[in-house]
């Protein structure tokens, strides 16, 4: 299982062009990872990871950082 969602959030007046990816991956312990990794678009982003111990939990964690993101403008 891996589910990735792209998200971009761009406003020229504001010199803003911003990108925001989440992933569900399986990890070698048997547990789920929700990568995050964000920057500008163009540029190497940063990365944050955290692991769960079961689909459910990292798809929920997965779903309130998209619906997070999406209200402050990414698309």
């Amino acid at each position: 299982m891996t589910e990735r969602l792209y998200l971009r959030r761009v406003d020229p007046g504001r010199n803003m062009s911003r990108f925001y990816v989440l992933a569900i991956e399986p990890n070698l312990f048997g547990e789920f990872s929700l990568v995050r990794e964000w920057g500008r678009i163009g540029k190497g982003g940063q990365v944050k990871q955290a692991s769960f111990s079961s689909a459910e939990e990292a798809q929920q964690a997965f779903m309130r950082l998209a619906r997070a993101k999406q209200r402050r403008g990414y698309y």
